[in-house]
């Protein structure tokens, strides 16, 4: 029900989205225990588009949006199974995700403060809302505040004693019970008013509003699927069988699919409603089944006394689920780890709140894509030797000591994909190396480059042209099957010959020892080529 308030929907449709998705699911997902159905985000994401859809908010014309929304999103999601798109999980980066999640919260707990107050804003932006929010808040209900706050205080407080317990349910029939002995409908309190008590009825989509839907379904497909496979893993045990993507991304577009024709609004697998499933000693998709019976009791028996639930009880519960989207433990981790990640981060959460959720999703993947091709366009290069009297190889850093290098060869390792997007980088980094440290012999291990391309190719045939101008000749070792293919088809194998490549790294150094051992009796040329 919180859900569908964030999402601008009648309180019944979260009733709704808990029982036929969940159903589905509960046969086709691969995971024992996920709990499938909408979470924070997937509702703010589809408040934002029903907002530019419906923007007066008609009921009935809301409704079939609803459907129309739900259905394209599981069309979207069946059409990624069939293509075999479960990779797409890892389509957003964690610290990205992160920040997206945290924007979301931000937006939310927001979006829900006025009603929590008895108030009303009309929306203008995360920043000119929070201005408007301040304004108002001198003519806020005292009761409703009081009703509001307290709920919040109680679930706050069980949370931090008794994490993932159904406090929300406590607080729910406290809040109700509040309602009905003490009048608040009548002391100017809003509540959620009338429920029909009854099952959900077929709703046809409305095929005019594909095209402008469209956009939309696919960030709340790609959100959907993501929390649904991260949920999935993180609640998995040993004894579980494998999360398996293709058959979620079946399992929950069927999910979606299904329960477009019967009032639902998008969903996916919700974390914290997983975390419950766990808490209760739930172990398979019995316990979804449990969840959607008890929706539909209480959509016939219990209807009537929902309708006496406070709005700001309601708003407290969802601030409260919004609260933990925002994690600065994990901000703070990432800074740790990796500094420009966490401005990913930041760049996905600041995306949220100056251009909106929707528009959010597009940020975070445009930063995610920026951050991959970051990391593509410049590889790692280390520099590797030993000690005097070590035989290990390794990479060497800034502070180790001169003696851990072979005098006279320089040994590199570059490492990941070669192509035309860093091979430049790739050769201003050799050259300088080269520069600094004038060895008679540059080795390169390509042991940690599973693939090099054509102009990568080309980038190594040129820089042995060069190197030999300056008095040093490159082998090459360790290459990969395939990169040794392409080598070969490039006719570069040929060109080097024996004795300028090597199986192992270990085979040149010793090769090239021995060069120089020879090379006090008697001039013995590194380079075959030279005349």
């Amino acid at each position: 029900m919180a859900y569908a308030t964030v999402a601008g929907l009648p309180v019944i449709v979260g009733l709704y989205t808990a029982f036929v998705p969940m159903i589905i699911y509960a046969f086709l997902g691969s995971s024992r225990v996920l709990s499938v159905s909408s979470t924070t985000t997937i509702a703010i994401l589809t408040a934002a588009e029903l907002q530019l859809v419906v923007p007066d908010g008609d009921p009935s014309k809301l409704i079939v949006a609803t459907a129309t929304f739900t259905a394209l999103t599981g069309a979207l999601l069946l059409i990624a199974s069939g293509l075999r798109l479960g990779f797409v999980a890892n389509f957003i980066s964690v610290p990205v995700l992160t920040g997206f999640k945290a924007g979301i919260g931000l937006v939310i707990i927001l979006d829900q403060l006025p009603k929590l107050f008895g108030l009303h804003i009309t929306k203008a932006g995360f920043f000119r809302d929070i201005l408007a929010f301040v304004e108002q808040l001198p003519q806020a209900s005292v009761i409703t505040a009081i009703v509001g706050l307290t709920a919040l205080l109680l679930l706050l407080l069980v949370e931090w004693i008794r994490p993932h317990s159904p406090a929300p349910l406590a607080v729910v029939g406290g809040a109700i019970a509040a309602s009905w002995m003490l009048g608040l409908s009548d002391r100017g309190v809003a509540i959620i008013g009338e429920i029909p008590r009854a099952l959900p009825t077929v709703t046809v989509p409305d095929l005019d509003l594909v095209m402008m839907l469209l956009p939309g379904a696919i960030g709340v497909a790609l959100m959907s699927f993501t929390e649904t496979a991260a949920a999935g893993r993180a609640f998995a045990i040993s004894s579980d069988p494998p999360i398996r993507p293709n058959r979620e991304l079946f399992a929950i577009g069927a999910s979606n699919l299904g329960g477009a024709f019967f009032g639902a609004m998008p969903a996916g697998g919700g974390t914290s409603q997983t975390a419950v499933v766990r808490a209760v000693g739930g172990q398979t998709q019995r316990a979804s089944l449990v969840t959607a019976a008890v929706s539909v009791a209480t959509m016939l028996v219990l209807a009537p006394l929902l309708g006496l639930l406070p709005q700001a009880a309601l708003s407290a519960i969802v601030i409260v689920y919004s609260l933990g989207l925002i994690r600065p433990s994990e901000f703070r981790s990432i800074l740790q780890v990796r500094r420009m990640e966490f401005r990913w981060a930041l760049a996905a959460l600041v995306g949220v709140l100056f251009f909106g959720t929707l528009q959010g999703i597009v940020v975070a993947i445009i930063v995610s894509l920026l951050g991959l091709s970051s990391q593509s366009a410049n590889p790692r290069i280390h520099v590797i030797g030993r000690a005097r009297g070590d035989r290990a190889l390794r990479p060497v850093s800034d502070k180790d000591d001169e003696e851990n290098i072979v005098d006279g060869l320089l040994i590199l390792r570059p490492e990941g994909r070669l192509f035309f997007a860093n091979v430049q980088q790739v050769a201003d980094r050799i050259r300088d190396l080269v520069l600094q440290r004038k060895p008679k012999v540059l080795l390169l291990d390509l042991s940690r480059v599973f693939d090099i391309e054509y102009s990568a190719m080309q980038m190594v045939i040129a820089s042995d042209r060069n190197l030999a101008d300056q008095g040093v000749t490159l082998w090459l070792a360790s290459l990969n099957p395939d990169v040794l293919d392409y080598v070969r088809a490039s006719g570069f194998a040929e060109h080097l010959g024996d004795s300028r490549m090597f199986k192992r790294v270990d085979d040149g150094v010793r090769h090239f020892q021995h060069s120089i051992e020879a090379s006090v009796s008697s001039p013995v040329k590194l380079d075959p080529h030279d005349s």
